[in-house]
């Protein structure tokens, strides 16, 4: 799929669009990037890779914690308010126009930008945004028409101006400049943060990071001057996890170095088999400021 995606892109480099040249994909100007077997491309600078990035270990949990299912009412969230997004923005713009992508920054094994795909038109083409080699090869066979790109989100964006009708960005960092930078005029930036009551029950139990109080001020702070936020929803529900949910559960995320520091892991075992466990997080919608 990474052909069909390549218009939305630009070289990381000197900002030219790129076209594919046999393996890799190059600009005008000779900047080439190799593309990885797997499927997906690096434009990192130099290849290089960003440090504290998802690790094999961390994506592999996470995708059999998704793959079970847990986070599917969030998913099905996203795709509910992207396809509303994507209405709008074919309203506000010219027909003739071909549709923009939908991009996700910080997409990790693309379980949730897969969701949103099949609930759009099929000329809805979508990228993958990771700094995880591991990630990114998950992501670029998680649905026929994603792309998969190496980046740094921190950073600038190998897309191109106006180039996305959604940006989704679920449990990951944000860089409002750029999510703005690339959205298309009648846009909409979707963001998923947990909320205090996340996996209250493993935190009690494993002693895992908890989440500030202040994140909703702190999610409005980071988006700030780019956007304004239109909309919220909570999906709060509670999940009978089995041992092994669990396990996936605190090794997936950002706990997972503290979990395996602590020992807590091997306190796992001795949770009730299955934990009821409560998901809570807060979905937000954005527009770009006037």
């Amino acid at each position: 799929m990474l052909g069909d995606v390549l218009r939305f892109l630009v070289c990381p480099l000197c900002g030219e669009a790129l076209a594919q040249r046999d393996a890799a994909v190059g600009c005008r100007r000779g900047h080439s990037f190799d593309v990885a077997r797997q499927g997906y491309v690096n434009l990192l600078p130099g290849g290089r890779s960003v440090p504290g990035g998802d690790t094999p270990d961390m994506v592999s949990a996470r995708a059999g914690f998704l793959a079970a299912g847990h986070f599917a009412p969030v998913a099905a969230a996203l795709a509910e308010e992207a396809a509303a997004a994507a209405a709008v923005s074919t309203t506000a713009t010219a027909t003739a126009q071909p549709a923009g992508c939908v991009a996700e920054a910080g997409a990790g094994t693309g379980y949730y930008l897969a969701t949103v795909l099949s609930a759009l038109p099929p000329e809805h083409a979508g990228l993958a945004l990771d700094a995880s080699k591991a990630a990114l090869r998950r992501a670029a066979r998680a649905h026929p028409r994603i792309g998969a790109v190496g980046c740094d989100v921190w950073h600038a964006l190998p897309v191109a101006d106006q180039a996305a009708t959604v940006v989704l960005n679920v449990f990951a960092p944000r860089n409002g400049a750029e999510f703005r930078r690339i959205l298309a005029p009648g846009g909409r930036l979707l963001v998923v943060t947990p909320n205090p009551g996340h996996l209250q029950e493993l935190v009690a139990e494993l002693g895992l990071l908890t989440v500030d109080e202040d994140k909703p001020g702190r999610l409005a702070r980071s988006l700030d001057p780019w956007f304004r936020r239109v909309a919220t929803r909570e999906i709060t529900t509670t999940r009978p996890l089995a041992t092994a949910d669990v396990r996936a559960a605190v090794l997936m995320g950002p706990s997972a170095w503290q979990a395996v520091a602590r020992g807590s892991v091997a306190r796992i075992g001795g949770l009730p088999d299955p934990l009821p466990v409560t998901l809570s997080v807060t979905l937000s919608t954005w527009t770009a400021a006037r």
